[in-house]
């Protein structure tokens, strides 16, 4: 999920170089925490939060197959 979910978001910004993706375990909940250049923040979220929300839809669908549970999180630094 963490390599999908890198390749997405490489193919939305502007910077994919400074695309960092993490994989946090939680407690049986992995917590993959995304970071972006500072440019690129608004790319990911989209208007309204569509973006980040159509990222965090797939990425739960496919751990869901899987049988995992996961969370996505855009970290701004």
């Amino acid at each position: 999920m963490q390599a999908f979910l890198e390749y997405v978001v490489k193919g939305l910004v502007d910077q994919p170089d400074a695309v960092e993706v993490t994989a946090v375990e939680k407690s049986g909940l992995t917590a993959y925490q995304l970071r972006v250049a500072p440019g690129d923040a608004g790319k990911i979220i989209g208007r309204r939060g569509t973006t980040i929300q159509a990222l965090r839809s797939l990425v739960q669908l496919g751990a869901q197959k899987r049988g995992i549970r996961c969370v996505v999180d855009l970290i701004d630094d």
